[in-house]
Protein backbone atom coordinates (compact mmCIF):
# COMPACT_ATOMS: atom_id res chain seq x y z
CA UNK A 1 0.00 0.00 0.00
CA UNK A 2 2.99 2.26 0.66
CA UNK A 3 5.12 0.92 -2.07
CA UNK A 4 5.05 4.36 -4.02
CA UNK A 5 5.76 6.62 -0.79
CA UNK A 6 7.50 6.56 2.17
CA UNK A 7 5.23 5.83 5.15
CA UNK A 8 7.37 6.85 8.51
CA UNK A 9 7.63 4.43 11.52
CA UNK A 10 4.28 6.34 12.78
CA UNK A 11 2.30 6.06 10.27
CA UNK A 12 3.21 2.23 9.82
CA UNK A 13 2.57 2.07 13.69
CA UNK A 14 -0.94 3.53 12.78
CA UNK A 15 -1.48 0.68 10.81
CA UNK A 16 -0.53 -2.02 12.57
CA UNK A 17 -4.06 -2.69 14.12
CA UNK A 18 -5.88 -3.00 10.66
CA UNK A 19 -4.24 -6.57 10.33
CA UNK A 20 -5.93 -7.75 13.38
CA UNK A 21 -8.03 -9.97 11.02
CA UNK A 22 -4.92 -12.12 9.18
CA UNK A 23 -6.15 -15.21 7.45
CA UNK A 24 -4.70 -17.54 5.11
CA UNK A 25 -5.99 -19.69 1.78
CA UNK A 26 -4.60 -22.49 0.07
CA UNK A 27 -3.36 -22.01 -3.76
CA UNK A 28 -6.69 -22.08 -5.67
CA UNK A 29 -8.97 -21.52 -3.52
CA UNK A 30 -10.97 -18.13 -3.43
CA UNK A 31 -10.68 -15.28 -1.17
CA UNK A 32 -13.84 -13.19 -2.60
CA UNK A 33 -16.52 -14.84 -4.88
CA UNK A 34 -18.07 -12.75 -7.86
CA UNK A 35 -22.00 -12.00 -6.92
CA UNK A 36 -21.59 -12.54 -2.57
CA UNK A 37 -22.13 -8.97 -0.33
CA UNK A 38 -18.54 -8.32 1.25
CA UNK A 39 -18.09 -5.32 4.22
CA UNK A 40 -14.37 -5.79 3.56
CA UNK A 41 -11.30 -5.08 1.74
CA UNK A 42 -8.67 -7.59 1.24
CA UNK A 43 -4.91 -7.00 1.49
CA UNK A 44 -2.39 -9.30 0.25
CA UNK A 45 0.58 -9.55 3.06
CA UNK A 46 2.11 -12.82 1.12
CA UNK A 47 1.76 -14.80 -1.96
CA UNK A 48 0.20 -14.25 -4.69
CA UNK A 49 -3.31 -13.63 -5.78
CA UNK A 50 -5.63 -12.47 -8.73
CA UNK A 51 -8.64 -10.76 -9.75
CA UNK A 52 -10.90 -13.45 -12.23
CA UNK A 53 -13.77 -13.43 -14.10
CA UNK A 54 -15.14 -16.95 -15.18
CA UNK A 55 -17.53 -17.72 -18.24
CA UNK A 56 -20.03 -19.84 -18.20
CA UNK A 57 -17.81 -22.44 -20.31
CA UNK A 58 -15.17 -22.18 -17.73
CA UNK A 59 -12.87 -20.06 -19.15
CA UNK A 60 -11.27 -17.37 -17.22
CA UNK A 61 -9.99 -14.41 -17.31
CA UNK A 62 -7.20 -12.84 -14.56
CA UNK A 63 -7.64 -9.00 -14.38
CA UNK A 64 -5.19 -7.84 -12.47
CA UNK A 65 -3.11 -9.88 -10.12
CA UNK A 66 -1.81 -9.18 -6.20
CA UNK A 67 1.56 -9.32 -4.57
CA UNK A 68 2.37 -8.52 -1.37
CA UNK A 69 1.31 -5.06 -0.21
CA UNK A 70 -1.73 -5.10 -2.87
CA UNK A 71 -5.27 -3.70 -1.61
CA UNK A 72 -8.31 -5.91 -3.08
CA UNK A 73 -10.00 -2.62 -4.12
CA UNK A 74 -8.74 1.05 -5.14
CA UNK A 75 -8.91 3.50 -2.00
CA UNK A 76 -12.52 4.88 -1.39
CA UNK A 77 -14.33 1.72 -3.53
CA UNK A 78 -15.97 -1.06 -2.19
CA UNK A 79 -18.55 -2.29 -4.25
CA UNK A 80 -22.16 -4.01 -2.60
CA UNK A 81 -21.82 -6.93 -4.81
CA UNK A 82 -18.25 -8.63 -5.99
CA UNK A 83 -18.70 -8.36 -9.54
CA UNK A 84 -15.05 -10.44 -9.85
CA UNK A 85 -13.79 -13.35 -7.48
CA UNK A 86 -10.52 -13.07 -6.10
CA UNK A 87 -8.20 -16.33 -6.24
CA UNK A 88 -5.07 -17.59 -4.58
CA UNK A 89 -2.36 -18.04 -7.32
CA UNK A 90 -0.08 -19.65 -4.23
CA UNK A 91 -0.89 -19.83 -0.52
CA UNK A 92 -1.88 -16.47 0.50
CA UNK A 93 -1.87 -14.84 3.76
CA UNK A 94 -3.87 -11.49 3.63
CA UNK A 95 -6.29 -9.40 6.16
CA UNK A 96 -9.37 -8.18 5.60
CA UNK A 97 -9.58 -4.58 6.47
CA UNK A 98 -12.87 -2.25 7.02
CA UNK A 99 -13.21 0.25 4.65
CA UNK A 100 -14.46 2.80 7.18
CA UNK A 101 -11.47 2.48 9.31
CA UNK A 102 -8.96 2.57 6.75
CA UNK A 103 -10.86 5.57 5.39
CA UNK A 104 -10.61 7.22 8.65
CA UNK A 105 -6.98 6.86 9.23
CA UNK A 106 -6.24 8.57 6.04
CA UNK A 107 -8.03 11.77 6.65
CA UNK A 108 -6.09 11.63 9.99
CA UNK A 109 -2.48 10.88 8.52
CA UNK A 110 -1.13 12.86 5.48
CA UNK A 111 1.40 9.95 4.56
CA UNK A 112 -1.16 7.18 4.36
CA UNK A 113 -3.79 9.50 2.41
CA UNK A 114 -1.12 10.08 -0.03
CA UNK A 115 -0.06 6.36 -0.18
CA UNK A 116 -3.72 4.99 -0.88
CA UNK A 117 -4.28 7.69 -4.39
CA UNK A 118 -0.80 6.90 -5.50
CA UNK A 119 -2.06 3.01 -4.67
CA UNK A 120 -5.28 3.67 -6.92
CA UNK A 121 -3.16 5.96 -9.72
CA UNK A 122 -1.06 3.17 -10.37
CA UNK A 123 -3.90 0.39 -10.54
CA UNK A 124 -5.88 2.47 -12.93
CA UNK A 125 -2.63 2.95 -14.93
CA UNK A 126 -1.81 -0.52 -14.95
CA UNK A 127 -5.08 -1.69 -16.33
CA UNK A 128 -4.84 0.77 -19.00
CA UNK A 129 -1.43 -0.93 -19.99
CA UNK A 130 -3.32 -4.27 -19.83
CA UNK A 131 -5.43 -3.66 -22.10
CA UNK A 132 -2.78 -2.11 -24.40
CA UNK A 133 -1.34 -5.66 -24.36
CA UNK A 134 -4.53 -7.24 -24.96
CA UNK A 135 -5.40 -4.92 -27.81
CA UNK A 136 -2.47 -4.49 -29.60
CA UNK A 137 1.26 -6.31 -28.03
CA UNK A 138 2.01 -9.80 -29.65
CA UNK A 139 2.43 -12.89 -27.55
CA UNK A 140 5.87 -11.81 -26.66
CA UNK A 141 5.80 -8.55 -26.59
CA UNK A 142 2.83 -9.28 -23.89
CA UNK A 143 5.02 -11.77 -22.30
CA UNK A 144 7.89 -9.56 -21.83
CA UNK A 145 6.07 -6.49 -20.45
CA UNK A 146 4.31 -8.00 -18.03
CA UNK A 147 8.44 -9.88 -16.57
CA UNK A 148 8.96 -6.05 -16.17
CA UNK A 149 5.99 -4.79 -14.88
CA UNK A 150 6.48 -7.77 -12.63
CA UNK A 151 10.19 -6.58 -12.01
CA UNK A 152 9.66 -3.48 -11.08
CA UNK A 153 6.49 -4.34 -8.70
CA UNK A 154 8.53 -6.43 -6.45
CA UNK A 155 11.17 -4.75 -6.34
CA UNK A 156 9.18 -2.09 -4.58
CA UNK A 157 8.40 -4.43 -1.80
CA UNK A 158 11.93 -6.47 -1.56
CA UNK A 159 11.29 -9.41 -3.43
CA UNK A 160 13.33 -9.06 -6.14
CA UNK A 161 17.01 -9.15 -5.83
CA UNK A 162 17.84 -6.74 -8.98
CA UNK A 163 16.46 -8.89 -11.88
CA UNK A 164 15.79 -12.05 -10.14
CA UNK A 165 12.24 -13.08 -8.70
CA UNK A 166 9.93 -16.15 -7.88
CA UNK A 167 7.61 -16.26 -10.44
CA UNK A 168 4.93 -19.02 -9.56
CA UNK A 169 2.43 -18.29 -12.38
CA UNK A 170 1.84 -21.61 -14.35
CA UNK A 171 1.88 -20.96 -18.00
CA UNK A 172 -2.28 -21.44 -18.15
CA UNK A 173 -2.21 -18.95 -15.40
CA UNK A 174 -0.22 -16.68 -17.73
CA UNK A 175 -2.48 -17.42 -20.90
CA UNK A 176 -5.42 -16.26 -18.66
CA UNK A 177 -3.77 -12.84 -17.52
CA UNK A 178 -2.45 -12.04 -21.58
CA UNK A 179 -5.69 -13.85 -23.40
CA UNK A 180 -3.14 -16.19 -24.86
CA UNK A 181 -3.31 -19.79 -25.43
CA UNK A 182 -0.86 -22.38 -23.34
CA UNK A 183 0.88 -23.19 -26.73
CA UNK A 184 1.33 -19.08 -27.48
CA UNK A 185 2.65 -18.85 -23.80
CA UNK A 186 4.79 -21.81 -24.21
CA UNK A 187 6.31 -20.34 -27.53
CA UNK A 188 6.82 -16.74 -26.66
CA UNK A 189 8.70 -18.10 -23.14
CA UNK A 190 11.09 -20.26 -25.50
CA UNK A 191 11.56 -17.50 -27.76
CA UNK A 192 12.48 -15.15 -25.14
CA UNK A 193 14.85 -17.67 -23.67
CA UNK A 194 16.17 -18.23 -26.93
CA UNK A 195 16.89 -14.89 -27.36
CA UNK A 196 19.19 -14.61 -23.87
CA UNK A 197 16.91 -12.06 -22.35
CA UNK A 198 15.25 -14.71 -19.42
CA UNK A 199 15.88 -17.51 -17.87
CA UNK A 200 13.34 -19.67 -15.65
CA UNK A 201 14.09 -22.39 -13.81
CA UNK A 202 12.47 -23.89 -11.00
CA UNK A 203 9.51 -20.75 -10.98
CA UNK A 204 12.41 -18.86 -10.58
CA UNK A 205 12.69 -15.89 -13.18
CA UNK A 206 16.12 -13.74 -14.00
CA UNK A 207 16.03 -11.11 -16.59
CA UNK A 208 19.27 -11.03 -18.22
CA UNK A 209 18.71 -7.69 -19.71
CA UNK A 210 15.81 -5.44 -18.62
CA UNK A 211 16.73 -2.88 -20.66
CA UNK A 212 16.66 -4.79 -24.09
CA UNK A 213 13.48 -6.60 -22.70
CA UNK A 214 11.49 -3.40 -22.10
CA UNK A 215 12.73 -2.22 -25.73
CA UNK A 216 11.05 -4.83 -27.03
CA UNK A 217 7.94 -5.09 -25.01
CA UNK A 218 7.69 -2.03 -25.91
CA UNK A 219 7.83 -0.96 -21.75
CA UNK A 220 7.92 2.16 -20.18
CA UNK A 221 7.82 2.35 -16.46
CA UNK A 222 6.49 6.13 -15.98
CA UNK A 223 3.23 4.73 -15.95
CA UNK A 224 3.86 3.08 -12.23
CA UNK A 225 5.05 6.30 -11.11
CA UNK A 226 8.05 5.17 -9.18
CA UNK A 227 11.10 6.97 -11.09
CA UNK A 228 12.70 4.42 -13.50
CA UNK A 229 10.64 1.61 -12.21
CA UNK A 230 13.84 -1.08 -13.15
CA UNK A 231 16.67 -2.26 -11.54
CA UNK A 232 19.91 -1.69 -13.58
CA UNK A 233 20.80 -4.98 -15.87
CA UNK A 234 23.11 -7.19 -13.57
CA UNK A 235 26.40 -8.29 -15.63
CA UNK A 236 27.86 -11.37 -15.13
CA UNK A 237 24.86 -13.92 -14.40
CA UNK A 238 25.01 -16.94 -15.65
CA UNK A 239 22.21 -17.80 -18.32
CA UNK A 240 20.43 -21.69 -18.84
Amino acid sequence: MGQGTRLSASDEKVLEPLLQHVQSAESGRDLEVEGLSSRSLVLVLDGWACRYKQLEDGRRQIISLFVPGDLSEPFGTLPSLKDSSIGALTPVTYARLQPEELQRIARENAGIHQALWWDLLVTMSMQDERVVSLGRRSASERLGHLFCELCARLDLVGLAEGNTFDMPMTQADLGDLLGLSTVHVNRSLQELRGSGLISLRNRRLIIHDVEELGAISLFDPAYLHVGNGLPASQPGRSTS
